[in-house]
């Protein structure tokens, strides 16, 4: 027998279970998937739909700018919803060239064509108008510029030596190169040169606009002594020009030489004046304006487009006084 009983049996140790494992957890992530795609695809909707009330109205404001009161310019057929009924609507070729001109109104009836056309006028007349106010407002203050130019030459009693002109490139200040200036064959800066230069110069330096100094000789077929032509003199005396007006504080980026020669003259050659006037330096105060806008200057210039002598900024409010004492004494003859 043995010690302890036999009869006693020895309890196995306890036997842990595998944890339980969830074979349904890729639901999980699957919803998740397809809540992110739903979202999505919500999204993507609502981004391509179109508030055709709105598109509307903004079709509308823009037929009103184009200056017709009932042409809505879409892709459909018929108005959109929210417009007022009685829109036109113009259709456009979608793979039409719109600069070509030869494909824009194809397959509209005239009444449309008609309608497009009168938008397209209306705009030209706006832009027009536009352009023709920013004329003469840069006409009016390339001629403030004359006056106070003509101020500083008629202070050192030089007023005589330089004449203006506004043309499409801006304010031009004519200086005749005559002995007083520059000698014969020469672009070496006489005195008297240096002093009209030296009036001239303080007004440009304020000034934003960019500055192009021409030169020019006269129609001699003399020989030039220093140079080989006469495109060699007249670029050397506008360089001349040019480096005086960096001495006196005008940033070099803003200006530029250029030499014409002959090819340019002031007045007909065979005028016995032209062997002096037309010898001379341009100092062109360029515009800013745009290509379309400085094509109206000449005309928005009046009289100033010729060829004249300075006027003092005294002698620019007497005129102007003048005028307007001349309109009110007609005003008051007709009352």
């Amino acid at each position: 027998m043995s010690a302890g009983g036999g009869g006693g049996r020895r309890k196995k140790p306890h036997e842990e279970h595998e944890e339980h494992v969830n074979h349904e957890r890729w639901l999980v992530s699957y919803a998740d998937m397809l809540t992110l795609m739903f979202a999505l695809f919500v999204v993507l909707y609502s981004m391509s739909t179109v508030d055709q009330k709105k598109f509307a109205e903004l079709a509308a404001g823009l037929s009103a700018g184009f200056g017709a009161e009932s042409v809505a310019f879409t892709g459909q057929s018929a108005p959109l919803d929210g417009a007022s009924n009685n829109a036109q609507v113009v259709q456009i070729d979608p793979g039409s060239n719109p600069g070509d001109g030869t494909s824009g109104t194809e397959g509209l009836n005239q009444k449309q064509i008609e309608a497009v056309q009168a938008a397209i006028k209306a705009e030209d007349r706006k832009n027009a108008s536009a352009n023709a106010e920013k004329a003469a407002k840069e006409a009016e203050d390339l001629k403030k510029i004359e006056n106070k130019i003509s101020d500083a030459l008629a202070s050192d009693k030089l007023l005589g030596n330089a004449k203006f002109t506004i043309d499409s490139r801006g304010l031009i200040v004519t200086i005749v190169t005559n002995e007083v200036v520059f000698a014969g064959n020469r672009a070496e800066l006489q005195t008297g040169g240096k002093k009209i230069l030296n009036a001239i110069a303080p007004t440009l330096s304020k000034l934003p606009n960019k500055i192009e100094v021409d030169g020019h000789t006269n129609q001699l077929k003399s020989k030039t002594t220093y140079y080989p032509s006469g495109w060699e003199l007249s670029s050397a005396r506008a360089s001349t020009v040019v480096r005086f007006f960096t001495e006196h504080d005008i940033p070099k980026k803003r200006l530029s030489a250029v030499g014409f020669s002959d090819t340019k003259p002031l007045i007909d050659p065979a005028d016995p004046r032209s062997v002096t006037q037309n010898r001379r330096v341009d100092v062109v105060v360029l515009t800013t304006l745009t290509a379309d806008q400085a094509a109206l200057l000449p005309s928005a210039a009046g009289s100033d487009a010729k060829l004249h002598n300075g006027q003092t900024t005294a002698q620019a409010q007497a005129e102007a006084k003048a005028a307007e004492k001349t309109t009110t004494d007609s005003t008051t003859d007709h009352d």
